[in-house]
């Protein structure tokens, strides 16, 4: 496999090797910091980025690499230079490529003619680098044996909810998506490709519109923002009132298992999708599993540049 360029590209084997690495990363960042010595990597982001940007200039750096940070604006591409082009003249230059966009198809056509990995690092319908993530924090928080748990993720339909319900298939445990129905709910291509990754893995994969059901003797609660990057800003009043029995409240968190844990992408908006009681109180994992957008970022880098994924 040379590019992680959606959730579903990765096998269960792939993913317990690179939250084993992460975990090392953790408490060893300089352990392999000759991987990609005299190596470049470049960073290419048409969305704005806090931990993305940070998590992966930092993950080629503690490898040895220099990393190359490129704003959708300073490429000829909003020139009319094809993405076909593009990828071959970031191959010339540098070993590896991570991408934050805005149109899944890019980083597809990125991936087919780049020469080097391509990872993506979120597009609108998708985030794998943020699961990966995500599933380190769990692993720390619940150990690698989640039978008999649940972890739900509460609001937009969207490229986090598609992820969740992706990687829980691939790690065989029972996730749930609990969404408003309709426009806002995830997409039933993704739900199916799920259920069929489910069927494989012995995971249980739930879409409901009913938060409480969803929250009761959950392990974790998962929420997202409810404007998205690109999200018309006309559909805002419709899309709050629609998702406002889905945000995280105290209420819906005193429902979940007696160990559970709040779990949240950012950036946050307190007292919309989740309450502040609930994201700075002591359930509250949000930002070890930021931290650990640099350890996954590092242990994708590590081993797509070395052959050692081998995909489903």
């Amino acid at each position: 496999m040379k590019d992680l360029l959606r959730t579903a590209d990765l096998s269960r084997a792939d993913v317990e090797l690179l939250l084993n690495t992460a975990a090392d990363f953790a408490t060893n960042p300089l352990r392999s910091n000759t991987a990609l010595a005299n190596k470049s990597v470049a960073i290419y982001m048409t969305k704005p980025s806090t931990r993305t940007r940070l998590a992966s200039e930092t993950a080629v750096a503690h490898l040895g690499g220099t990393p190359i940070f490129i704003r959708g604006d300073e490429l000829q591409l909003g020139r009319g230079e094809t993405i076909a082009d593009t990828a071959r003249i970031i191959s010339g230059y540098c070993d590896a490529l991570i991408i934050r966009t805005f149109a899944q198809s890019d980083v597809d056509e990125l991936g087919a003619n780049a020469s080097v990995p391509v990872i993506n690092g979120l597009t609108d319908d998708d985030h794998p680098t943020q699961l990966l993530a995500d599933w380190v924090t769990i692993r720390e928080n619940f150990g690698s044996d989640v039978a008999g748990r649940k972890f739900v993720y509460l609001g937009d339909g969207n490229n986090m909810a598609h992820a969740w319900l992706t990687m829980g298939a691939i790690m065989g445990a029972h996730v749930v998506a609990a969404t408003p129905a309709g426009a806002w709910a995830p997409n039933a291509d993704v739900v199916a490709q799920a259920k069929a990754i489910a069927a494989t893995t012995g995971a249980i994969v739930e879409v409901t519109n009913d938060p409480e059901a969803a929250a009761k003797d959950a392990s974790v609660l998962y929420t997202d923002v409810w404007m998205s990057m690109g999200d018309p800003e006309a559909e805002r009043i419709e899309k709050t009132k629609a998702l406002s029995p889905f945000a995280v409240s105290q209420q819906l968190m005193d429902l979940t298992a007696k160990d559970s844990i709040f779990m949240h992408c950012l950036p946050a908006h307190r007292e919309e999708e989740v309450a502040t009681s609930v994201i700075d109180g002591p359930k509250s994992v949000i930002w070890r599993e930021a931290f650990h957008r640099r350890t996954t970022i590092q242990a994708l880098l590590y081993h797509l540049t070395r052959g050692e994924l081998q995909g489903r």
